[in-house]
């Protein structure tokens, strides 16, 4: 048979390990200044855009979209055309699939600090950013499908098969989670509400983690493991069980992240189930991953490639065993809100994604430049450096985790509260967060030894840009099953029942979660006394999104009896039903926000924003000045408003018309309480006559955005009454 020769593209491999290496850098920088904010609040004082709230979501997206997600293309792109001896279906595509994604990524690095956001985990970028991921990742899918169509190799490799599942299932993650209706250029609202945004929102959240950041590097493990030690997979069915368990129960496991929530119970129960189930595949897929090193342990010993590959299977295989059991309700009262989620996250990202990704950048570049590694010592000491730094950030966090959810929970014999101010469970884990601190710092030290070293090894090797390479050219056989046959070995040589298979796959379990969730009104009934946020409030609550408050401060009480004592009465489902999005948050570096309305006095808030230590000695929350001193931007409520009506809100024309009015007179009655403070009244007063002495312009207390950030504050938690909370006939809209 005549043989065809053909070029593997290996400029784009470069291009995306080159972006890879230089936003996980970025990404992690950015982590460990927020890490010491921790240490020293006002790090950043004055300076909204390097504010807490801000860069952590700045942070999430940089290591997983930029870092991970380069990481993801480039061993795809080195990984696919190899398994199909083929080179990429067009460079053009492949260009496009590069400057777009660094494009969205610089987009992000602009917005987010600028607290242009959505407020939804990992999915926090704006609606036009939406399209663009949307349009580059069919793009990306586009070009490996077209790959595929054209190979050379007749049976798709176990990689593959992941590859595919990552492209259809972000997609439809994606897609859907990201339903809004924009308000203006960089302005949207989520189409879902309170309890129905948060299901689908972890819906999406969970199976980001799940598909975008588990799926395509288990399709790398199961190539570049196999690759680096020169051994086969350890098991082909074991990799077949692995990857349709795997697939199947991971997208039913997102309620677990909304267990006590609002929640209809139903919804919960099934994440919890599935959440269990998943250890197994999980578990099979880690198996399958170490033993293929069986024989191999004293290259192990002398490979740092390996050495990563090692670690990051195995801390893929703890936090997929914490996982499922964060889901049992046991454990997820004690976790939740907490610091343990940090410590089970990072695991996760700095192990499993980071170092794996690590073992194949040490890999794949001296191939690419047909070199040997600049020194293998340096990446040695990465390896050590990076492992001690995992440990260093991880065990504090959890230790800080267990601290805080013993003494919120802890009660006194006559039935109060032992730690009665949240600030005394903050004051005790201060020296794990210096841990932390400590930890990142390692972690980050070894990412720029490998910085150095993979420049010198760049720059010692060769310039070839392509490999070139030769191939039977694919022969037609039977579409229908021969002799012999397994029916799986039947679907690895059909792409498209293949991909067909694997979308049933995942789209069970979200239909059965969401549709019933969405349909059925009476999963979400409406509380008579609810009424829509008015329109200062909901520039407020923008305010509040904008600056990233929900990064620290979850809106949702649970119902335990620590939760009622400290925070009021528990959150109900129809609390929620004008919230687009939803607010309940993920994380309690300060307390629940949701009955907070009411509880203090309007010049309290004032204060606590502009210097948090003044009301509250030893917070660590950073100042915001500029919220206290800013005009509020009034030009958009009107338009906000009209979308809200078009998502269900009960907005009148009337209330629309009057807007500015209703605004005024709101506005006008918190100046007024303002004034029941005789230093806020001097000092106020101060200010105004020196603006009109010196000509310089002076925005009333009324019209800055403060006010508005108070409105809605005290209406938070505000619309029920305990005894008589009406569950009325009519239901969520």
């Amino acid at each position: 048979m005549e043989m065809e020769q053909f070029y593997y593209d290996n400029k784009i491999v470069k291009k995306f390990l080159y972006a890879t290496i230089l936003w996980g850098a970025v990404g992690m920088l950015v982590g460990l200044l927020l890490a010491f904010m921790f240490l020293f609040p006002n790090l950043t004082e004055g300076i909204s855009w390097l504010s807490f709230g801000r860069l952590r979501p700045l942070h999430t997206n940089a290591v997983i979209f930029a870092f991970v997600g380069n990481a993801t293309f480039a061993g795809v792109y080195y990984s696919l055309q190899r398994l199909l001896k083929a080179r990429m279906f067009s460079d053009v595509l492949s260009d496009i699939n590069f400057w777009g994604w660094q494009l969205i990524i610089v987009g992000a690095a602009i917005t987010l600090p600028l607290g242009i956001t959505t407020s939804k985990e990992y999915a926090e970028l704006e609606w036009p950013f939406d399209i663009a991921i949307a349009v580059i990742w069919v793009v990306f899918g586009w070009n490996m499908v077209g790959t595929i169509l054209k190979r050379r190799q007749r049976h798709l490799y176990v990689a593959i098969w992941f590859y595919i599942a990552t492209f259809v299932t972000v997609a439809v993650l994606h897609i859907f989670n990201s339903l809004e209706l924009p308000v203006s250029g960089l302005k949207s609202y989520s189409v879902y509400a309170g309890v129905q945004d948060a299901l689908v929102q972890w819906w999406y959240g969970h199976n980001a983690v799940a598909f975008f950041l588990t799926t395509p590097f288990l399709g790398l493990m199961y190539y570049f493991v196999p690759k680096a030690a020169n051994r086969p997979v350890y098991s082909y069915r074991l990799s077949i069980v692995h990857f349709w368990s795997l697939i199947f129960i991971y997208i039913w496991a997102g309620p677990h992240h909304l267990l006590y929530s609002a929640l209809p119970d139903w919804a919960q129960n099934l994440g919890v189930v599935f959440s269990i189930m998943l250890i197994a595949p999980s578990w099979g897929g880690m198996i399958n991953g170490l033993l293929t090193l069986r024989g191999a342990w004293d290259t192990v010993r002398t490979s740092p490639v390996l050495k990563f590959m090692v670690v990051a299977i195995t801390g893929y295989g703890m936090a997929t065993f914490e996982g499922p059991m964060l889901s049992l309700k046991t454990f997820n009262a004690v976790a939740h809100f907490s610091d343990w989620i940090i410590a089970h996250v990072h695991v996760g990202a700095l192990a499993w994604n980071g170092f794996l990704t690590f073992g194949m950048i040490y890999w794949l570049v001296p191939k690419l430049f047909k070199t040997r590694l600049h020194s293998t010592p340096l990446a040695n000491f990465h390896f050590w450096i990076g492992t001690l730094g995992i440990i260093m950030y991880a065990l504090p966090m959890y230790v800080a985790g267990f601290t805080q959810a013993l003494m919120w929970k802890d009660f006194n014999p006559d039935g109060t509260l032992v730690y009665g101010n949240f600030l005394e469970t903050v004051s005790q884990i201060i020296p794990m967060y210096w841990m932390r601190a400590i930890g990142g710092s390692l972690y980050l030290v070894g990412v720029l030894v490998m910085v150095y070293n993979i420049i010198v090894t760049i720059r010692k090797g060769s310039s070839v840009e392509d490999d070139l390479a030769e191939a039977a050219p694919l022969q037609r056989v039977s579409k229908r099953r021969v002799a012999g046959e397994g029916w799986h070995t039947w679907l690895e040589r059909k792409p498209i029942q293949l991909t067909l298979l694997a979308t049933v796959a995942i789209l069970i379990g979200g239909i059965v979660q969401i549709v019933p969730t969405i349909m059925v009104k009476s999963n979400i009934p409406t509380i008579s006394s609810v009424k829509p946020y008015t329109p200062l409030e909901l520039e407020g609550r923008d305010l509040y999104i904008r600056e990233g408050c929900n990064a620290c401060h979850s809106q949702l009480v649970r119902p335990f009896r620590s939760e009622v004592e400290r925070y009021g009465e528990y959150s109900k489902a129809g609390e929620f039903v004008y919230d687009h999005p939803f607010l309940w948050g993920s994380k309690r570096t300060g307390p629940d926000l949701h009955r907070i309305g009411g509880k203090y006095s309007d010049n309290w808030h004032l204060n606590h924003m502009y210097d948090p230590q003044s009301t509250s000695s030893g917070s660590i929350m950073p100042p915001y000045p500029w919220l206290v001193k800013n005009a509020l931007d009034r030009s958009q409520t009107e338009a906000k408003m009209k979308v809200m009506v078009k998502l269900g809100v009960p907005y009148s024309d009337e209330e629309i018309a009057n807007a500015q009015q209703h605004m005024d007179e709101q506005a006008a009655q918190i100046e007024k309480n303002l004034y029941n403070d005789p230093d806020f009244a001097k000092t106020y007063e101060s200010d105004k006559r020196y603006a009109s002495e010196n000509g310089l312009n002076f925005v009333e207390m009324k019209d800055r955005e403060i006010v508005a950030l108070i409105a809605y504050l005290q209406r938070l938690g505000t619309d029920i009454k305990v005894k008589d909370a009406e569950v009325s006939a009519t239901h969520n809209p």
